[in-house]
């Protein structure tokens, strides 16, 4: 019987983060699994769509803390991780406008796609985990 899998490709996994700076309790998890992911070498991304691009914008990382009262990790401690690891970072280009930011207004390594590249993204993944 043949194999609808190609198990010499490697798993690709698809995280969307649509949770931003106004709920850093929920930031960090994509950062984490994806981080995870690639050290179980898949391919790893995630994608920030709706308030997600707002944990993105520069400066934000390092001063958003993941425990509340100033308490636990910042968020550029699991980015660096992540990007470490070879996770990409995508942002939607419409949610950038939506908060009334650019992709020069994002800490670098972040790159812009819109609807038709996450669509054919999410098509050829093998799973996509929405937080």
């Amino acid at each position: 019987m043949a194999k609808l899998v190609d198990e010499s490709a490697p798993t690709r996994v698809l995280y969307v983060q649509t949770h931003g700076a106004d709920m850093p309790g929920r930031t960090a998890t994509p950062f984490f699994l994806a981080t995870a992911a690639a050290a179980m070498d898949m391919e790893a991304a995630i994608y920030f769509t709706m308030n997600g691009p707002t944990a993105l914008k520069k400066g934000v990382p390092e001063t958003l803390h993941i425990k509340s009262e100033g308490r636990g990790q910042v968020l550029r401690f699991f980015i660096d991780q992540a990007v470490d690891m070879g996770v990409k970072l995508y942002v939607c280009q419409p949610s950038l406008d939506l908060h009334d930011l650019t992709i020069d207004d994002l800490i670098d390594g972040v790159e812009m796609i819109g609807g038709a590249a996450f669509n054919e993204m999410a098509v050829e993944a093998d799973a996509v985990i929405a937080f």
